[in-house]
C-alpha cells in the first residue's frame, strides 16, 4: 500500500504530460471527425465511427512511433479517397481533420526518424496529395510537394539542432568531469611531490650520518664500521628508488634536495604576508610550532594556505582568524572567516581545494572538517597527530 502511495506521489514527467495531451487532442479531433464525416462524404452510419478512427487515432503514435502512425494515416487517406464519394459541394477526398493529422505525423517523422524515412514520407505524402487533391494542373503537382518539403525540412533541421545541443551538453558534462578529475590528480601529484621532498631530505641526512660516522666516532671497531657502511648503502638505494618513482612528478625544474618545503613554524610568516597583501588576518599560535614534525608541519602550512586562499576568493574583505594549537601528540588548526563584505569574485578553478586539504590531512592520519558557520562565515578545522 505504501509503495502505491509513493508511486502516486511521484511528479508526472514531461513525457506523461505529452501523452495525456496527445490523447486529449485525439479525442477532440475524433469528436469533430465523426459528426462532420456525414457532411463531407457519403458514408453509412455504421461505418462512420471506424472511418473517423482511421482518420484521427494514428496521431496517438506521434511520440512512440511516428513513422508507423504516418503510414497508417497515409494508407487510410488513400483508402478513403478511393472508397468514399464526397458529398455535393465538397471537393476534398478526405476530411480536414485527416489533413491535420497527416501534417502532424509528417512533422514528427522529420523530428524522430532517419533521413531516408523522412524522404520516403515526404515523397509519398506529396504524391498522395498531388494526385487526390483538387486544383489546377500546376497546383497539385508543385504546391503540395513544396509545402510538405518545407515542413519536413524544418522538422529535420530542428531535430539536428536539438541533437547538437544535447551532444554539446553531454560533452560539457564530460569536460567538467575531466576537469574535476584532473584537478584531483594534480593535487595528489602535488602531495606526492611534497612527501617526496620531505622523505628525500631525511634519507639524505641518514646517508650523510652513516658515511661520516667512522670519522666522527673514535675507536670504532670494524663490525660497526661495516654496519654503518651497510646503512649508508641501503639508504642510498632507497633514496634513488624514491627519486626514480616520484621525482618525475616535479615540474618546477628543481632537484628535490634543493627545494625545501614549508613547515608549521612558517605559518606566522604566511599570515604576515597575507596581512601585508591587504587581507585582514589575525594569527594565534598556542604552543611551540617547532615541535611539529616536518611532514605534519607541511600539511598544517598547506591547510592554512589553502583556507586563506579560499577566504580571499569566496569572502573578499572578510576578517580571517587563524589558530594553530600544539598539544602533546596533537596539533589543531582552525581557520575561520566572517561573512563576505563584498561580492565574491567568480572562482577560476574547479573548486577542489577542500578535497585536496582533506586528502593531505588523511595522508598523515588526521581529520578535517569544513563548512559554513551559523553566522554566515566559513570554518576549516583540522586535527593532526604529531607522532
Amino acid at each position: 500500500m505504501t509503495g502505491h502511495l509513493r508511486a502516486a506521489a511521484r511528479p508526472i514527467t514531461a513525457r506523461t504530460w505529452f501523452d495525456l495531451g496527445t490523447v486529449a487532442v485525439a479525442l477532440i479531433l475524433y469528436s469533430i471527425a465523426w459528426p462532420t464525416l456525414f457532411v463531407t462524404h457519403e458514408v453509412p452510419a455504421t461505418l462512420a465511427p471506424l472511418l473517423s478512427a482511421l482518420a484521427v487515432f494514428p496521431i496517438l503514435f506521434v511520440r512512440v512511433n511516428p513513422a508507423l502512425g504516418w503510414a497508417v494515416s497515409a494508407g487510410s487517406a488513400l483508402l478513403l479517397s478511393l472508397a468514399l464519394n464526397p458529398t455535393e459541394g465538397n471537393d476534398l477526398p478526405f476530411q480536414v481533420v485527416h489533413v491535420i493529422v497527416l501534417f502532424v505525423l509528417l512533422f514528427a517523422v522529420a523530428l524522430r526518424a532517419s533521413a531516408p524515412i523522412v524522404v520516403v514520407a515526404w515523397a509519398a505524402t506529396s504524391m498522395l496529395f498531388a494526385t487526390t487533391m483538387p486544383g489546377s494542373e500546376s497546383g497539385p503537382l508543385w504546391g503540395w510537394p513544396i509545402g510538405f518539403g518545407a515542413l519536413a525540412l524544418f522538422g529535420y533541421l530542428l531535430r539536428i539542432l536539438v541533437v547538437s545541443r544535447r551532444r554539446l551538453e553531454q560533452q560539457e558534462e564530460v569536460t567538467e568531469l575531466e576537469r574535476a578529475r584532473r584537478a584531483i590528480l594534480e593535487e595528489k601529484a602535488r602531495i606526492a611531490r611534497d612527501l617526496h621532498d620531505v622523505v628525500a631530505h631525511h634519507m639524505s641526512m641518514v646517508v650523510v650520518q652513516a658515511q661520516t660516522a667512522p670519522y666522527r666516532i673514535a675507536d670504532m671497531d670494524p663490525a660497526a664500521r661495516t654496519e654503518f657502511e651497510s646503512i649508508g648503502a641501503t639508504a642510498r638505494t632507497a633514496l634513488n628508488e624514491i627519486r626514480g618513482m616520484l621525482g618525475v612528478l616535479r615540474s618546477d625544474g628543481q632537484l628535490p634536495e634543493h627545494a625545501p618545503q614549508p613547515t608549521a613554524a612558517e605559518v606566522p610568516a604566511l599570515c604576515a604576508s597575507a596581512l601585508r597583501a591587504g587581507m585582514p588576518v589575525e594569527c594565534t599560535v598556542i604552543g611551540d610550532l617547532t615541535l611539529v614534525p616536518d611532514t605534519t608541519g607541511l600539511v598544517v602550512y598547506r591547510v592554512v594556505q589553502e583556507s586563506m586562499a579560499n577566504s580571499a576568493r569566496h569572502a573578499p574583505g572578510a576578517p580571517v582568524h587563524v589558530t594553530v594549537a600544539v598539544d602533546p601528540g596533537l596539533v589543531a588548526v582552525t581557520v575561520l572567516n566572517a561573512p563576505a563584505t563584498s561580492v565574491p569574485r567568480p572562482a577560476a578553478g574547479g573548486g577542489h581545494g577542500i578535497d585536496g586539504m582533506r586528502t593531505r590531512v588523511a595522508a598523515v592520519g588526521g581529520e578535517l572538517r569544513a563548512g559554513p558557520t551559523p553566522t554566515g562565515g566559513f570554518e576549516v578545522s583540522a586535527k593532526l597527530p604529531t607522532h
